[in-house]
């Protein structure tokens, strides 16, 4: 089979499950990593159902099948899902549990994969079909994959050195540090399955996952420092064994599960939430200690080295976005602009920026209502024309050595409505509050989520994604444990953390907004006075807002402070590296965008 003929591959999986003894199975949008972006080998969802988001599920039964998305994903999933052929339903409002206790019938067998769901995950699912009276098989090969006929190879990408003039720190000191926590924990070893976690601990970076550079594979830390690595051979640059050191075991990835075998009668930690179940199933004989990955949290606390890159970063990319700008202020005044046409000319102007290495995502590029459509990928059958009198949303970043960038700008084309305008203001008010938050230490993203969204609630309004996630530092452009939502993590924000900031509102069918920078917590000076110790936010992303779309009198004097701040340090950063042969033009454009609000 090929083609689209989801039908058909509906019919094949379902025919696979009878032949198998199965009465259902679980698609999730998941590899053996838990990685949010899949290597093409592993987008299983996309292949059986069409839906290219990075988040959903299916649960196929013999008489029905439903697809369930976050909010990010209302509205993609009904433009790319047959609705004759699964049930569209939300993932936190109408969660799979409560499908399965409706529609499982008492006695059958849901099948599993047990590589593509966390012991977290297997717990809810298995607790939801017990619920039912049925009962889940984990599978010892994936049925999908036996009809998937034209399935991509696992991908095999180089595993090259990542210098320590971008890390800022020598692998093995990460090593003796975080094995140093295993040591206070009582911990034997930990088994490392997130491959950032691996690529920051061994200071290596790949290319098996589009835009991300990571290169998969698996990894056992041990309380002496030493790491066992399982990865294929055939990926390894020439010298990365020097590289590594002698603390570092390469192994291929096939002996794996004899290596947790091996852990048998040993303190062996491993985080539920993120490690898959069958890496649990194959640590039986092992004293599992249950917690979260311990390099998660060193990983998202940036060094000072990774600062300076990051910062160094954005200011390339803002020059690159700058250039866009003002090219696109210019071009879609015409009329001859499209949304394929602006990504491909944004990537464009990034790709001589030193150190670049890849886009760190698919440029969302959308105009009038496919902005409304959170992450939205052009395609040419949805390719849409930028018009007169119409809002485009553009989220875009870059792979830089030294760091990761992530930036949406909403731009208006032609003369905005009112109503564009007050929501933009609205957005931007949020966004202003978090940048200028100023909070106790200990603090949790969840906990300041609300500074985002006041003055969109103050109308009646919302939106349903969350306000910021972490970055990597040349790493992923989503990264955990921090992130500021409605439900957060519950993780403390911590100095060196960097985060996006990134409030929107979207009116489906018509146009959505979205102002985004990246932050990183700082220590500021104190407040006087104050009694605590506080924290705040340093934005690193430059580039010019559209002051077109705002509301002056709805700001307030320290907002309108805030703003002018801002665009007098684009003006000042941006402006002394636009000496290119014709930037002359693009300076005088920034000039003007970045004047004091009138």
């Amino acid at each position: 089979m090929s083609g689209n003929n989801h039908a058909a591959r509906l019919a094949a999986l379902r025919a696979e499950l009878v032949r198998r003894g199965l009465d259902g199975f679980v698609v999730p949008h998941a590899d053996a990593h838990q990685n949010e972006f899949l290597p093409p080998d592993a987008e299983r969802l996309a292949w059986l159902t069409g839906f290219t988001g990075s988040a959903g599920t299916a649960v196929i039964l013999d008489d029905r099948a439903a697809i369930f998305v976050d909010g990010r994903y209302t509205l993609q999933v009904r433009d790319q899902v047959d609705g004759e052929l699964y049930e569209y339903r939300h993932l936190t409002e109408q969660p799979v549990a409560g499908w399965l206790r409706e529609h499982l019938a008492e006695g059958a067998k849901l099948g599993f994969d047990p590589w593509l769901h966390t012991q977290t995950q297997r717990e809810r699912l298995a607790g939801a079909v017990e619920g039912a009276g049925a009962k889940l098989v984990p599978t010892d090969d994936n049925p999908l994959d036996a009809v998937w006929d034209d399935r991509p190879p696992p991908p095999l990408e180089p595993v090259v050195p990542h210098a320590e003039r971008f890390a800022g720190k020598a692998s093995a000191d990460k090593r003796a540090e975080i094995a140093e926590t295993l040591k206070k924990d009582r911990l034997d070893a930990a088994v490392l399955t997130q491959p950032d976690s691996i690529a920051w601990l061994l200071n290596v970076r790949g290319g098996d996952v589009d835009h991300t550079p990571l290169p998969l594979s698996f990894a056992v830390l041990h309380a002496d420092a030493t790491v066992d690595w399982y990865v294929a051979a055939e990926k390894l640059s020439t010298g990365l064994g020097k590289h590594l050191g002698n603390g570092v075991a390469i192994h291929e990835p096939a002996s794996f599960a004899d290596a947790l075998g091996a852990l048998s009668g040993k303190r062996v930690g491993v985080a539920p939430a993120s490690a898959a179940s069958w890496v649990f199933a194959r640590l039986d004989a092992a004293e599992i200690v249950r917690g979260e990955d311990p390099v998660t949290l060193p990983n998202s606390i940036k060094n000072e080295t990774e600062l300076a890159g990051t910062r160094a970063a954005h200011e390339r990319d803002g020059v690159a976005v700058t250039r866009f700008l003002h090219w696109l202020d210019d071009a879609a005044s015409g009329g001859d602009v499209d949304e394929i046409t602006a990504a491909e000319r944004l990537a464009a102007f990034r790709g001589p920026g030193e150190h670049f290495r890849d886009l760190s995502f698919d440029t969302i590029s959308g105009a009038g209502p496919n902005g409304a459509i959170v992450h939205y990928r052009v395609t040419p059958e949805t390719n849409r024309s930028l018009e007169p009198g119409s809002l485009y949303l553009v989220d875009s970043g870059a792979q830089y050595l030294d760091g990761t960038t992530d930036i949406t700008r909403t731009v208006a084309i032609g003369d905005p409505t009112e109503e564009m305008r007050d929501r933009f203001t609205r957005v931007l008010k949020g966004h202003i509050a978090l940048a200028t938050l100023r909070f106790p230490e200990g603090t949790s993203g969840a906990q300041i989520d609300a500074f985002a969204r006041h003055a969109l609630w103050q109308a009646g309004l919302d939106y349903d994604h969350g306000t910021g996630h972490g970055v990597g530092s040349y790493l992923g452009v989503h990264e955990g444990p921090q992130r500021i939502a409605k439900a957060g993590s519950g993780v403390a924000l911590k100095p060196g953390m960097i985060i996006s900031n990134e409030p929107g509102f979207y009116k489906e069918g018509a146009y959505g907004i979205r102002i985004e920078n990246l932050v990183a917590v700082t220590v500021p000076e104190g407040i006087e006075g104050g009694e605590r110790p506080m924290l705040g936010f340093e934005t690193l992303t430059l580039a010019p807002i559209d002051c077109r779309l705002v509301v002056a009198n709805l700001l307030s004097d320290d907002e309108r402070a805030w703003l002018d701040g801002y665009h007098a340090r684009v003006r000042d950063v941006i402006g002394m590296q636009l000496d290119g042969p014709g930037d002359g033009p693009v300076r005088e454009w920034l000039e003007a965008v970045t004047a004091p609000l009138g």
